[in-house]
């Protein structure tokens, strides 16, 4: 039965290509990059009362640019997804109140949070992974400061710096629930969920080179999450790790080859966190930091925290962090520091400094249990997580939106203002 049912996906994989044949260009009626079409459909300016911003000069498939001011941040602009290309420029798709729906904006920085610009996003609001009648998207991640994604109910990819979307193609009927672009190919874990069922199926991870092509098939059975999608694939250093039940799948090379590990989660444990520290030895080892919960009581999890030098093929159990919250998702540094993010009654994030053996609360925020999305660190010191990510049009639920920093390590952490 799984056999006859991966046949299928695969076919309809082998069908799929980018956009470039036949895909639509989203953005201001300008000439497209080689390989995609013009469209008068535009995309959603940061604010809609102000102009556009101005074409880039198109030099190939990517446009060579010199970076722009953009326009302003909408008022009230609550962060979504964030995504950093260097240790001072980063990318926020969000969304704000408006009176022209979609709501959804992008926000840039080119100086860690010290001031911001608004970019085109694509026209489709914010929302939530199978609770939606039309498409939403939920994820934003760029390669490189002119070439990114949003991803949600489909694909989105710029190729100059956000001033225009193309709807990149994807296996009909799937979601693009997470995805992360590793030694030139861009992962992703795709499923098909429902606001009826969920997503009743596992996902499966795909990958495509990040310069075009189609989207080939690498694993099935990867563990999904409508509460935390675009945190399901860990990179650091060149690799990409997944969980796929009580496994973990690790690539070294873009999702070309697979190591396949067992992680030592107790019995009855929740669906594990995997969080890649980096390469270890003369040898060239995946380091790997997994957090296992389970035996939940009143907004606690037992909580267990297991390191791996070798790619998960020996753990040893690090410590226990604070049972407070539900589940939890785990970050680390190439340099032994371990940040988690978990929510019940309210919003926390523990801290490591000791490679998982020891663990101190270091942000709690009473919320009602807003959570946190993209917790991860671009250097040894620096790192990012969204507070009470934005799920609807406008920001109609109210949720924080909050961007937070720190730079050291995860010890410490400050709200940043849009």
């Amino acid at each position: 039965m799984r056999t006859s049912r991966w046949l299928g996906v695969l076919a309809a994989l082998a069908a799929v290509s980018i956009a470039g044949c036949g895909s639509t260009v989203v953005g201001a009626s300008t000439p497209a990059a080689p390989g995609g079409t013009a469209a008068s459909t535009p995309a959603r300016s940061a604010a809609s009362s102000s102009p556009p911003a101005p074409s880039p000069t198109q030099a190939g498939p990517t446009a060579v640019t010199t970076p722009r001011p953009g326009g302003p941040v909408p008022a009230g602009f609550a962060a979504t997804s964030v995504t950093f290309v260097s240790p001072d420029e980063a990318f926020v798709l969000g969304t704000a109140p408006c009176a022209d729906a979609p709501c959804t904006s992008i926000v840039r920085t080119l100086d860690r949070g010290a001031s911001w610009a608004g970019l085109p996003a694509p026209a489709e609001p914010v929302g939530q992974p199978g609770l939606a009648g039309g498409p939403v998207v939920w994820g934003i991640r760029f390669a490189a400061p002119q070439h990114g994604f949003v991803f949600g109910d489909g694909l989105w990819e710029t190729t100059d710096g956000a001033q225009q979307w193309t709807r990149a193609a994807t296996p009909a009927g799937y979601l693009v629930l997470s995805l992360a672009i590793v030694q030139d190919q861009v992962l992703a874990i795709m499923a098909r969920c429902t606001a009826a069922d969920g997503c009743p199926q596992p996902g499966m991870l795909v990958r495509r080179p990040l310069d075009g092509g189609p989207w080939s098939f690498v694993a099935s059975d990867v563990g999904v999450s409508l509460t935390d999608p675009d945190d399901l694939i860990a990179t650091q250093a060149g690799i990409a790790a997944v969980t796929a039940g009580q496994d973990v799948l690790v690539t070294a090379d873009g999702g070309l080859t697979l190591t396949r590990n067992p992680i030592p989660c107790p019995l009855h444990s929740g669906a594990p966190s995997i969080a890649v520290t980096g390469t270890t030895g003369t040898t060239g080892t995946t380091g790997l930091a997994a957090l296992c919960t389970g035996e939940g009581y009143t907004g606690h999890t037992i909580k267990q925290v297991y390191v791996s030098d070798d790619a998960g093929a020996r753990w040893t159990l690090a410590g226990a962090p604070s049972p407070d919250g539900d589940a939890g998702t785990i970050a680390a540094t190439t340099t032994g520091q371990l940040a988690i993010a978990t929510a019940s009654a309210a919003s926390w994030l523990f801290y490591s400094g000791q490679a998982g053996t020891s663990w101190q609360t270091v942000n709690e925020q009473y919320d009602g249990g807003s959570g946190w999305a993209d917790l991860g660190f671009t250097t040894d010191t620096d790192g990012v997580v969204v507070h009470g990510p934005a799920d609807s049009d406008g920001n109609r639920t109210q949720r924080p939106g909050q961007l937070f920093l720190t730079g050291d390590a995860g010890a410490t952490w400050y709200p940043v203002s849009f």
